[in-house]
């Protein structure tokens, strides 16, 4: 429809009105922009005056009230409660404005009006984690663990990644893991990794052995690097039949087969034939002069061997190349493994340590040590857990020389390494594996 105008008068007032309604447009937009910049200064001068330009504004009110609940310098809780009801007149569903206002109740010590925020944060957004978990903590705070933990639990439910904190404050209140199980923690995978990495580094294994428990009935699918920190924790703890459980079926879920080790061997992969370098698998570092890594070239049997090669720079003191085995004490047993030398220098040559961790009386076995340049050569040990030894440590070592011409070069090359029962039967003790089909061993292998 086309508006005509039939005199000069009329065609004036509309104009007019035209001009009044597009000034007051940019008058009220040139407010907003001028409160919503003066409120991003959050400082008290610029959020007064947004309030002042927009006191229908909620945001406003409520970053003032923000300000002056979590301001270090002067904080003034009161004024902060008064400032966050006013932004809830202007939008009385807001859950992050009931929920500051919630802690600043607290802080007050008003426990009604504080548990009346909370409940009207949840009820404004009920499907929320952050609602579920400042409101779980509040209860905590209070001794309602029961009602607490189904708090968390929802929490975690929509968000899983809060575990590790929720595992962290629920064990700081109700220090039974069972309980927290049953209560606070939803069935997951992630959840009970979250779990379980947060016990291991506190050195609360059994809590981590219950988590575990639960975890391994769900059958889940694992990488061995999900349990090595409570593997670890169990060996610095001592807890040696409940690491090489966990290792054992960590190995299953990860989908992990036992290397072709001798029958009977108690190390694992003493061929270096996996990749696995997680709890009772070879722990391989270099170290200054000296580089460890797996040699698919060089091998005495099998596909792969594991090289050390000592770059002259420095007098090395090596033991970077290690592994756990669990034993029986006061059982004897026979260690063997294969060593080949090229161009070693210094008088302090390479050889294989046992060790009983965290058992300083009981001084450290070696095998004798390879240098200058040798073949294949089969080294071996008989060696006797004592009465109280569960565990020994398994090490490619050398030792610093005390000579002037001290900085060790050239390459050696370990493989076949086993750990074996004195009472296992001969044919067990080969120490040998087959080589690979169309990877015969290089020149001077057996």
């Amino acid at each position: 429809m086309i508006l005509r105008l039939s005199s000069t008068a009329s065609r004036l007032t509309l104009l007019s009105l035209s001009a009044v309604l597009a000034g007051s447009l940019v008058y009220f937009s040139l407010r907003n922009a001028r409160a919503e910049n003066l409120a991003g200064s959050q400082a008290p001068p610029g959020l007064d005056r947004a309030v002042q330009l927009e006191p229908g504004n909620a945001r406003h009110w409520y970053l003032l009230g923000h300000y002056w609940q979590y301001n270090l310098d002067q904080p003034d809780t009161a004024r902060a409660i008064r400032d966050y009801r006013s932004a809830l007149s202007f939008d009385p569903r807001s859950p992050a404005t009931w929920l500051d206002l919630a802690d600043a109740y607290e802080a007050e010590g008003d426990e009604k009006s504080a548990r009346e925020a909370f409940l009207e944060a949840k009820s404004s957004f009920p499907i929320s984690a952050d609602v579920a978990w400042r409101y779980g903590n509040f209860l905590l705070r209070r001794g309602e663990v029961p009602a607490a933990l189904a708090e968390i639990r929802r929490s975690l439910v929509a968000e899983p990644g809060r575990a590790a904190e929720a595992v962290s404050v629920c064990w700081r209140a109700v220090p039974d893991m069972q309980t927290i199980l049953d209560h606070a923690l939803p069935a997951t995978r992630e959840v009970y990794l979250s779990a379980i990495g947060v016990l291991s580094n506190r050195q609360e294994t059994d809590a981590a052995l219950a988590v575990w428990a639960r975890l391994a009935a769900l059958q889940p699918k694992l990488k061995l690097r999900d349990v090595n920190s409570l593997v670890d924790a169990l060996l610095f703890k001592k807890q040696i039949a409940a690491a090489r459980k966990v290792w054992t079926e960590s190995l299953a879920f990860a989908g992990v087969a036992r290397p072709d080790d001798p029958a009977g061997s108690l190390i694992w992969d003493g061929g270096f034939e996996t990749d696995v370098t997680e709890g009772f698998a070879w722990r391989i570092q270099s170290a200054r002069g000296a580089q460890a890594a797996i040699d698919g070239s060089v091998r005495h049997s099998g596909s792969r061997s594991l090289r050390i090669h000592f770059d002259g720079s420095q007098n090395t003191g090596f033991e970077h190349v290690c592994e756990f085995a669990a034993v029986e004490p006061g059982a004897s047993y026979q260690f063997s493994a294969w060593m080949r030398a090229e161009a070693v220098t210094t008088d302090r040559g390479v050889h294989f340590r046992l060790y009983t961790p965290g058992m300083p009386a009981n001084p450290p076995a070696a095998t004798a040590a390879v240098r200058g340049t040798e073949p294949w050569t089969r080294v071996t040990l008989p060696w006797t857990a004592g009465k109280d030894v569960h565990l020994v440590q398994v090490c490619v070592a050398r030792s610093p020389s005390e000579k002037l011409d001290n900085k060790i070069a050239g390459t050696v090359w370990v493989d076949d390494i086993t750990l074996i029962p004195e009472t296992a039967a001969p044919a067990q003790r080969s120490g040998t594996r087959p080589a690979a089909p169309g990877k015969p061993g290089k020149k001077g292998q057996p």
